[in-house]
């Protein structure tokens, strides 16, 4: 994860939302090949760091909610994000939601996965077309009112029709 996540999450005084929009990310990642081929993990302990600072996160009052907006039906690469969430996001403390895309195809989305800190600050991680981040151009900042506002409205909608994780089936 990048630094400018971390640093953000760690200075979050009540929100922390996520924004995720593609269907494939890091093709390459050898944890999606280790699923792949059936090895099984513990995703708490291969992603500890994240884990830590999602429980340190949440323990300060800090709200932290991700929703996927997904294809179905789903790729493998989202069946993959849908078998460790219950062991990793949920169990660190995150709310997670998933929305099928048909049921989005009105909402006013960014154009980019993103995170918005406090209402406050938005980070855009910005992926090639085959779902690679390059840590190098991948990130962008910003902390205009009008792209936070924008980014919270999003993220709301999304969030209003999306299904809690513990209810969403992947079809």
């Amino acid at each position: 994860m990048a630094t400018a996540v971390r640093e953000a999450l760690a200075s979050a005084q009540r929100s922390a939302v996520h924004l995720e929009l593609r269907d494939m990310y890091t093709p390459g990642d050898p944890d999606f090949a280790d699923w792949r081929a059936g090895i099984s993990f513990d995703p708490a302990e291969r992603w500890q760091s994240w884990f830590d600072l999602v429980v340190a996160t949440v323990s300060r009052g800090v709200r932290m909610k991700r929703a996927r907006v997904v294809s179905e039906p789903v790729s493998e690469y989202i069946r993959f994000e849908y078998d460790v969430t219950e062991r990793h996001n949920v169990a660190a403390g995150e709310e997670v939601r998933w929305l099928p895309r048909r049921r989005a195809a009105d909402l006013a989305l960014p154009g980019a996965d993103c995170w918005l800190i406090d209402e406050e600050i938005v980070i855009f991680n910005h992926f090639d077309g085959d779902g690679n981040w390059n840590p190098a151009t991948g990130m962008e900042v910003r902390s205009d009112p009008d792209t936070a506002t924008m980014v919270a409205a999003a993220f709301e909608a999304v969030w209003e029709r999306a299904v809690p994780h513990a209810a969403y089936r992947p079809r």
